[in-house]
């Protein structure tokens, strides 16, 4: 994998999502090109690719206005018919390159009950977004009548997702106690079941969902799948998600 590949792939894919060089995600699943094929080789970081090839490197961020991720979450919005959970923000953010991950819209909307108001200031007097309006009405009501203030992090209700193996397949699952999941599943298998790692989360059904749809194409029936190394590895990185 040389330099000018990796250059003329960043180019290309750049021209094909409207001028905007896309991020080191979106980039791998579009070209097959790996962080370890530049990283600590042609460059320290990604932006340095990415100026190199000729496009300025806050380019990928300047899409990243509010008004642009407002407009992006008001389609997701559309697409799941409810305000989005950010296990569809993941899902969305994997499957369709050049849109931003739930950490940019966090990060320049704020959280949940900030962002709904600020999409209600965007669509506020714009008959065309009034279905937009009358859910994120639902959602701000629904907050205000719980409580004003974000939950402290004792009040949340945390789970696991978690990656189990039994004999050459994998099983991909959810639980609030993986050990004693773990004990449940093992006594009905021939073969034994070893508890490979598990995510912390706030949206078990979400991460979960994420996770079975990343790896659908490896899937042997229900929650088991057959995966690779590297497959492994991604789900191992993820200590929170």
């Amino acid at each position: 994998m040389n330099k000018s590949h990796i250059i003329e792939e960043i180019i290309r894919t750049a021209k094909e999502n409207h001028g905007i060089p896309l991020g080191t995600g979106s980039f791998e699943k579009a070209t097959g090109v790996k962080k370890t094929d530049w990283y600590g080789k042609y460059w320290a970081k990604w932006g340095d690719a990415v100026k190199e090839a000729g496009f300025k490197p806050n380019a990928m961020k300047s899409a990243y206005d509010k008004d642009y991720l407002i407009e992006q979450m008001i389609l997701l919005i559309r697409e799941v018919k409810r305000f989005p959970a950010q296990g569809d923000i993941k899902m969305k953010s994997f499957n369709t390159d050049g849109f931003p991950d739930h950490g940019t819209f966090n990060n320049r909307l704020g959280l949940k009950h900030e962002m709904v108001q600020k999409i209600l200031s965007y669509c506020n007097g714009k008959s065309e977004y009034q279905d937009i309006v009358e859910i994120c009405n639902n959602v701000h009501d629904t907050h205000k009548i719980e409580n004003e203030d974000e939950p402290k992090e004792d009040d949340i209700q945390l789970g696991y997702v978690y990656l189990m193996k039994s004999g050459k397949y994998y099983k991909i699952g959810k639980s609030d106690c993986v050990e004693k999941r773990h004990y449940e599943l093992g006594v009905k298998l021939p073969e034994e079941l070893k508890i490979i790692h598990k995510i912390k989360t706030d949206d078990p059904y979400g991460i979960e969902a994420y996770w079975h749809k990343r790896f659908e194409g490896k899937r042997k029936g229900g929650e088991w799948f057959d995966l690779l190394v590297n497959d492994v590895n991604a789900f191992k990185r993820r200590k929170v998600m």
